[in-house]
């Protein structure tokens, strides 16, 4: 009897031994596809990386091969990339003007307040139905003093009564999305701008060949919105020539300062969108065309989707 018992407890054992040894082997398999995938991916995410990289170094020199003279959006830049196959994976991109922008760095110019840019600013905040009451924070968040614009400004004095507190930049934006630092600028009017800003580096003058109508209407004193539209249609048929050519498309009593505006551009956005495996990478630049010389990449940085 006993015998019988011992036999039967081996047996027993000798099965716990053999499916613990099968659930050892398994688990290290598993842990060993899991480190090959982790690996795998790592190897897609660095493809993918490099081959976004590249495409935003065609899109410069494409920009290096254009004309100067003239940018409007029938020139071989501003096509879009189609989706090309590219070690085993996957590539598309474009490029835009960023000139057909306001560039809200425009509004302080050699340390000063600059009206001319404000009313721009101001029109284009009216027409998108956005109090322009925050624009004399923003002016405040660039300029190097610390004296309070008045009605709607705020200084250092505001932002360190916040929490957690900060001061105000006192510089030229780095990117449109500092403005939810802004007094006054909450994430409806962020987006509802973005669209028709951007923060370039330098001072800038509007491209009439590729700004929307809603930039048209704010860079032009009494332009309406159907006129602004008819002023697209001409150029998606005829990109402007020169800014006399603009000017003389005006409607009567249309007025645009000579100054702020201009029919070719120097900066411009780059995106890339590389796919590889199961990765997907996509990356913006900005990139700087001089009056001569090759364009180069001010900026470039990875995009979370």
């Amino acid at each position: 009897m006993n015998t019988c018992r011992e036999q039967g407890a081996a047996i027993i054992t000798a099965m716990l031994v053999v499916a613990l040894a099968a659930t050892a082997a398994s688990f290290m398999m598993w842990q060993n596809h899991l480190w090959l995938r982790q690996v795998e991916n790592l190897d897609h995410q660095a493809q993918a990386r490099w081959i976004a990289r590249t495409a935003i170094q065609w899109g410069a020199a494409i920009l290096n091969d254009d004309s100067r003279d003239v940018d409007h959006e029938r020139e071989k830049w501003a096509s879009n990339l189609p989706p090309l196959p590219a070690e085993g994976g996957e590539v598309t991109g474009f490029i835009r003007d960023a000139q057909g922008l306001i560039n809200l760095n425009n509004l302080v110019r050699n340390g000063k307040h600059s009206q001319s840019d404000v009313v721009i600013l101001t029109r284009l905040m009216i027409a998108l139905e956005i109090n322009p009451g925050s624009i004399n924070a923003l002016l405040d968040w660039m300029d190097a003093d610390n004296e309070v614009s008045y009605p709607g400004g705020a200084e250092d004095i505001q932002y360190l009564a916040l929490e957690p507190p900060y001061r105000a930049a006192n510089r030229a934006l780095e990117d449109v999305s500092e403005l939810y630092r802004v007094q006054g600028f909450n994430r409806e009017t962020i987006l509802k701008l973005q669209p028709y800003v951007t923060a370039l580096p330098a001072a800038t003058t509007i491209n009439v060949n590729t700004a929307p109508a809603e930039v048209l209407m704010a860079l032009c004193s009494g332009l309406q919105l159907a006129d602004a539209t008819t002023l697209i249609k001409r150029r998606n048929s005829q990109a402007f020539k020169d800014k006399a050519e603009f000017q003389k498309l005006l409607p009567q009593g249309v007025q645009a300062r000579d100054e702020d505006y201009n029919v070719s551009s120097q900066f411009f956005n780059a995106s890339a969108i590389s796919r590889n495996g199961r990765v997907q990478v996509a990356y913006q630049a900005l990139l700087e065309r001089p009056a001569q010389g090759k364009t180069i990449t001010l900026w470039l940085k990875q995009i979370e989707e």
